[in-house]
C-alpha cells in the first residue's frame, strides 16, 4: 500500500491567511463581527456580483436564515431536492415546517422541473395552498437547471432559495451559482473549494435584505441602550477570526476553481476507454461547474456496490465517498412526500465522488484513476 494518503478534499491554503488572522490578534479582533468581516463579505460581493452577502457561522445557519426571510413558518410546506446533504432539508424542521421532496433529472443530477411542477400541483391538491418555499441544490459544484425550475417557480409564485453550498465559482449561462434564487446559501466548510475552517454565507437581493439578516444573525438584538428584543434571533455571525482565513483563501479562488476543473479534465482522459465507467460532465455549453467533486457512475452489470470500491481504494490509502443517500430514503424523513421516478435512488447506487481537491498533484489523480481501473478490470 502506497504510504501517502490521498484525502477526498484536504483544505488548501493559499499562504496569505495568517496575516488576516495576526491582524485581528494585533488589534483584539477575537470576537464575532470585524473587519475581517467585512472585507470577507466584499469579497464575495466581488466575486459574484449584483448582490449583497452575509458571512455566518455555517452553509446551515445560511439556509436556515434564508428561508426564515422567506416567511416559512409552522406547518408551511418546502420543496427540497431529494438528492442532497442533510442540512438542504433540516433548517425546513427548524421552522416547523414540512419537507416535500423531488426528484432529480439524469442530467445534472439536481431538481427534475418536470417532478417540481408535478410535486406543486400535487400539494395544492392535498392541502389547498402551494409550498412557501423550494430550495434547488447545485450538487457536487454542478448548477441545476435554474432556468426550467425558476419558470416553474415564477408560475406558481414561489421563491427559491438556492443551496450553493459546494458551488462556488460554478456557472450557469456566464452567471455565478448562488445568485439565481430570492436568496442563495454558500460554505466553506474545511472539504470545499475555499474555507473559514467553518462558515457560510447568505447572497441577498439587496442591502434592506442584508441588514435584516444581519439584525437576526445577531440575535435580534433591538437599538436600544439595554438588551431588547422583538422577534427571536439567532448567533449565527461569522467570527472575524474565522473570516481572515476566508480573506485570505479569496484571493486564491479562481485558482482553486481552476485547479479542481483541470482534476476533472484528467480523470476524464484517464477514464477514456475503460468500460462500464462514466464521469460526470456538464451537460451543455451553459453549465460550467467548478467540478468540487468529480463523480463516476459505474454500470450496475459489473456486478458490484459502491462500498466494494470504497473499500478497495481505502486499502490503496485512497478517500472515496459514496454519493449523497436520497432524502427521501432517510428514516428521519419517512414520513415526507414524494416525487419522481427513482433516479436519485438509481444514482445513488451506482456511483462514487473521488479525490478531487485542488492540492492534489497530477501523479495523484493518476494513481486513484488506475487504482480504480484495475479495480473495473477484476470486474469485466
Amino acid at each position: 500500500m502506497d504510504s501517502k494518503k490521498i484525502f477526498l478534499s484536504f483544505p488548501h491554503l493559499g499562504g496569505n491567511e495568517m496575516h488576516w488572522i495576526e491582524e485581528a490578534f494585533k488589534e483584539s479582533w477575537v470576537v464575532p463581527l470585524g473587519p475581517n468581516v467585512d472585507h470577507f463579505e466584499h469579497q464575495l460581493e466581488d466575486y459574484l456580483g449584483r448582490c449583497r452577502v452575509v458571512a455566518l457561522s455555517a452553509g446551515t445557519a445560511a439556509i436556515h436564515l434564508g428561508l426564515v426571510m422567506l416567511g416559512v413558518g409552522q406547518g408551511d410546506e418546502v420543496l427540497c431536492q431529494s438528492f442532497t446533504f442533510s442540512a438542504s432539508a433540516n433548517p425546513v424542521l427548524y421552522q416547523g415546517a414540512k419537507p416535500v421532496f423531488v426528484d432529480s433529472e439524469a442530467g445534472t443530477w439536481n431538481m427534475s422541473p418536470i417532478a417540481l411542477e408535478q410535486a406543486i400541483i400535487d400539494r395544492f391538491k392535498v392541502t389547498g395552498r402551494y409550498p412557501k418555499a423550494i430550495v434547488v441544490v447545485d450538487l457536487y459544484g454542478m448548477p441545476a437547471k435554474m432556468k426550467e425550475l425558476t419558470a416553474v417557480a415564477e408560475k406558481y409564485g414561489i421563491p427559491v432559495l438556492e443551496d450553493a453550498a459546494e458551488a462556488l465559482g460554478s456557472e450557469y449561462c456566464k452567471l455565478k451559482c448562488g445568485t439565481f434564487g430570492r436568496f442563495g446559501a454558500l460554505s466553506f466548510n474545511g472539504n470545499k473549494v475555499i474555507t473559514t475552517s467553518g462558515g457560510g454565507a447568505l447572497v441577498c437581493p439587496d442591502e434592506e435584505a442584508a441588514e435584516r439578516v444581519k439584525f437576526l444573525s445577531t440575535q435580534a438584538r433591538e437599538a436600544m441602550p439595554y438588551y431588547y428584543h422583538k422577534v427571536v434571533g439567532y448567533n449565527y455571525r461569522l467570527s472575524n477570526v474565522s473570516a481572515g482565513i476566508g480573506c485570505g483563501q479569496m484571493e486564491v479562488l479562481p485558482e482553486r476553481v481552476a485547479r479542481r476543473r483541470q482534476i476533472h479534465g484528467l480523470y476524464k482522459e484517464l477514464f477514456k476507454g475503460v468500460p462500464g465507467i462514466v464521469v460526470h460532465d456538464n451537460p451543455s455549453s451553459d453549465f460550467d461547474s467548478n467540478f468540487w467533486l468529480t463523480t463516476i457512475l459505474f454500470d450496475e452489470q459489473l456486478g458490484f456496490t459502491p462500498e466494494d470500491l470504497r473499500q478497495y481504494l481505502l486499502a490503496q490509502n485512497i478517500e472515496s465517498r459514496w454519493l449523497w443517500r436520497p432524502m427521501n430514503m432517510q428514516p428521519v424523513f419517512a414520513e415526507a412526500p414524494f416525487y419522481g421516478d427513482g433516479t436519485a435512488e438509481r444514482l445513488f447506487g451506482h456511483g462514487l465522488c473521488l479525490p478531487s481537491g485542488s492540492i492534489l498533484t497530477d501523479d495523484d489523480v493518476v494513481r486513484v484513476a488506475e487504482a480504480v481501473t484495475t479495480f473495473i478490470k477484476t470486474k469485466i
